[in-house]
């Protein structure tokens, strides 16, 4: 049977993938940060930990725990993360280095563990979450922009460095799907950033604050088209470099590709 590890399973893409893995033939790892949504995950009959991504001792003893149960680690889903508003000069150093201790470093250490193993045992699958932020840049989005954007630098070279081996790096750019990622988003928002004096104010209460996901958007899609490639990732005999989840990164993905970094800024102020 194979193992994988995932990353961020409270709720969402990584709740999601867990149960239908599980449900599908893969011994699932499925980890979260707090221990309520570990208890959740065990009650759903998965074997659930503990996991912060940014605790190098917590992803050390996780990695040894597989290892003594299965002497092997087929894949790892690195999809902890979480999105951070806020205009760039709304965000201090201090919040920017807490959205990349998640989103980049945590993936980055966990990333850096798993290689060992695989490359000692000789094969592996690393399935990357990254985002259409990670392809196109939005207003208020700078932070996590940013830490997108270093996951994909950080895939292109590791696929480099890992050619002709049988460890595949695979990213996965998220357009948006329905799960707790904006909600989550709003508090750390009224958390870090002091929007109130901001000159930003009157746009954050129109377009941030005020804005609510609607189930009938047709660009917000179930879970399903990103859990497709990922079983994609994990069975394919030559898994893709990159996978687009959504109409929304193959729209703007896409527009990137030929448009002038000018016309492409006025359609992205749009948004």
């Amino acid at each position: 049977m194979k193992n994988i590890l995932i990353t961020g399973c409270s709720s969402g893409i990584g709740y999601d993938t867990a149960i239908y893995l599980h449900n599908n033939g893969y011994k699932v790892y499925a980890t979260a940060r707090k221990q309520a949504d570990v208890q959740r995950l065990k009650k759903d009959g998965l074997d659930s930990y503990l996991l912060d991504v940014t605790d190098l001792q917590a992803i050390e003893n996780m990695l040894s725990i597989i290892i003594k149960n299965d002497e092997k680690l087929y894949a790892v889903f690195n999809n902890a993360g979480f999105g951070q508003p806020g205009a760039v000069e709304d965000i201090t150093t201090d919040v920017l280095k807490e959205q990349f201790e998640t989103n980049f470093f945590g993936l980055h250490e966990l990333t850096y563990q798993c290689l060992k193993i695989m490359r000692r045992q000789g094969y592996g699958r690393i399935i990357q979450h990254s985002s259409v932020l990670g392809l196109i840049s939005l207003r208020f989005r700078g932070a996590y922009n940013a830490s997108k954007y270093a996951i994909e630098g950080l895939c292109d070279t590791l696929r480099l460095e890992l050619m002709n081996t049988d460890i595949f790096i695979s990213t996965i750019n998220t357009g948006p799907v329905h799960s707790n990622f904006r909600k989550n988003a709003i508090i750390k928002f009224k958390q870090n950033v002091a929007f109130n004096e901001s000159v930003f104010k009157k746009e954050y209460e129109n377009e941030l604050l005020s804005v609510k996901e609607k189930d009938s958007d047709i660009f917000t899609k179930s879970s399903d088209v990103v859990i497709k490639n990922i079983l994609h990732a994990l069975e394919s005999k030559k898994p893709q470099p990159r996978y687009y989840n959504t109409f929304a990164t193959h729209l703007l993905g896409g527009l990137k590709r030929v448009l002038t970094t000018s016309l492409l800024d006025k359609i992205l102020r749009k948004i």
